[in-house]
C-alpha cells in the first residue's frame, strides 16, 4: 500500500511539472524580457564564475595572511592588470603579426594546400596505391573546405557569444568583485530557504556542488595549460609556422568538450600542409601526442575520480547542449549535468532512507 501511494505521487508530481510546462508554453511572451535579460547577462555571469574559481584560492590565502578580503580582491584586480599589460607590451604585436598575415594571405594558402595535394596526388607511390578513379586531391579539398567552414561558424559564433563588450567589460569584474566578497555565504543563503529540517542535507549539496564545480574549472584549466606547453614546443621543433597564433587558438577551442580538440586540428593540419606534407604529418603527430599525454597522464592525476562522466556521456551531452542553446549550451553542459547529478544522487538517497525509515514504523503499526 505504501508502494502504491508512493508510486501516486509520482505521477502527480510528473503531471504537475507537464501542466506547468504547457502553461507556459502558452504564455511564453511573458517570458521573453526575461530570456532577453538572460542573453545579456549570461556572457558576464560565466565569465564572473569562471574566475571566481580560479581567484578564490589566491583571496583565501591573502585573507589566511591576515589582508582584508576586500583589499585583497583590489590587490588580484591590480595584478591582473599589470600582468595584461604586459601581455599587451610582451606577447601581444607579435601575436597580433602572425594574426594579421594568417588572415592577409589566407587565399594563398588554400592555393598553396591545392599545389600540395595535387602533387601528393601525382606522386609514384600514391598513384600505385589510389585507384584511378579516385580523386583523393579534391576530395579531401572538399572535406578541408566543409572543416574550414565549420571552424568558421563556430569562431563567428564565439565572437557573437562576447560581441556585447561594453556590457562584458563593465559587468564582469563588478560580478567578479561581489562574488568573491560575499562567495561564500551564497550557498547558505540557498539553503535558508529550504525546510529547517533538510539544511543539513542542503548544505551538504551546496558544499558538494561548489568542490565539483571548483574541481572542474580549475582542473580545466590547467589541463588546457599543459596541452598548450606540449603542442607550442612540438610545434617549435617541427618548424610549423603561426606556432604560438595556432597553439593559444587550441588552448580556447579545447575548452569546448570534445569539438573544440577536433576544430583546432583543421588549421594546424592546413598551416602544416602548406609547409610540406611532412610538416603536416608531424603537426597531427604532435597533437595527439600532447592530446594523449593529456587524457591518459595529465587529466587523471588533476582531476582523479572528482570528473566522474563517461566519454561517451561526454559526448551525448555536447551533442544535445549545441543543439540546444549553441555554443553557449556547449560550455555549460557539463558542469549543468554535475550540478544535477549530485542533486539527484541526494534526493534518491534521502527517498532511500526516508523509505527505510518508514518501513519499520508502518511494521510496527501493523504488529499492534
Amino acid at each position: 500500500m505504501a508502494k502504491l501511494n508512493v508510486f501516486i505521487r509520482i505521477c502527480i508530481a510528473v503531471l504537475l511539472v507537464l501542466a506547468i510546462i504547457f502553461v507556459g508554453s502558452r504564455v511564453d511572451f511573458l517570458f521573453r524580457p526575461i530570456l532577453s535579460l538572460f542573453s545579456v547577462v549570461i556572457v558576464p555571469l560565466m565569465l564572473a564564475v569562471f574566475f571566481y574559481y580560479l581567484l578564490r584560492p589566491l583571496i583565501d590565502l591573502l585573507v589566511k595572511r591576515k589582508l582584508n578580503r576586500t583589499a585583497a580582491i583590489l590587490l588580484v584586480y591590480l595584478v591582473i592588470a599589470v600582468l595584461l599589460l604586459a601581455f599587451s607590451i610582451g606577447v601581444w604585436p607579435s601575436l597580433q603579426s602572425q594574426l594579421v598575415n594568417l588572415i592577409n594571405n589566407m587565399p594563398n594558402l588554400f592555393n598553396a594546400v591545392g599545389e600540395q595535394l595535387t602533387k601528393l596526388e601525382n606522386s609514384e607511390l600514391l598513384s600505385s596505391l589510389i585507384p584511378a578513379d579516385m580523386n583523393p586531391a579534391s576530395q579531401l579539398m572538399d572535406y578541408l573546405n566543409k572543416g574550414f567552414s565549420l571552424m568558421s561558424n563556430y569562431v563567428s559564433e564565439l565572437f557573437s557569444f562576447v560581441s556585447n563588450f561594453a556590457v562584458v567589460l563593465f559587468t564582469f569584474p563588478i560580478l567578479l568583485f561581489y562574488m568573491l566578497k560575499e562567495g561564500g555565504k551564497f550557498g547558505a543563503r540557498i539553503v535558508s530557504f529550504f525546510p529547517r529540517r533538510y539544511h543539513r542535507e542542503g548544505a551538504a549539496v551546496m558544499n558538494d556542488i561548489d568542490s565539483a564545480l571548483s574541481g572542474f574549472i580549475v582542473g580545466r584549466v590547467l589541463v588546457n595549460l599543459a596541452l598548450g606547453v606540449l603542442m607550442f614546443v612540438g610545434f617549435l621543433l617541427i618548424g610549423l609556422p603561426y606556432a604560438l597564433l595556432l597553439t593559444l587558438m587550441a588552448v580556447v577551442l579545447n575548452f569546448i568538450p570534445f569539438i573544440g580538440a577536433i576544430v583546432s586540428t583543421i588549421p594546424i593540419f592546413i598551416i602544416g600542409l602548406i609547409e610540406s606534407p611532412s610538416t603536416a604529418i608531424w603537426s597531427i603527430i604532435v597533437v595527439l601526442v600532447a592530446q594523449q599525454i593529456q587524457d591518459n597522464l595529465v587529466a587523471p592525476y588533476i582531476f582523479g575520480k572528482s570528473l566522474d562522466i563517461h566519454p561517451l556521456t561526454t559526448i551525448i551531452l555536447v551533442l544535445a547542449g549545441g543543439d540546444f542553446g549553441g555554443i553557449i549550451g556547449i560550455l555549460l553542459i557539463i558542469p549543468v549535468y554535475m550540478i544535477l547529478k549530485i542533486i539527484v544522487v541526494k534526493l534518491y538517497q534521502l527517498f532511500i532512507r526516508q523509505r527505510n525509515t518508514d518501513e519499520p514504523q508502518s511494521a510496527a503499526a501493523d504488529a499492534e
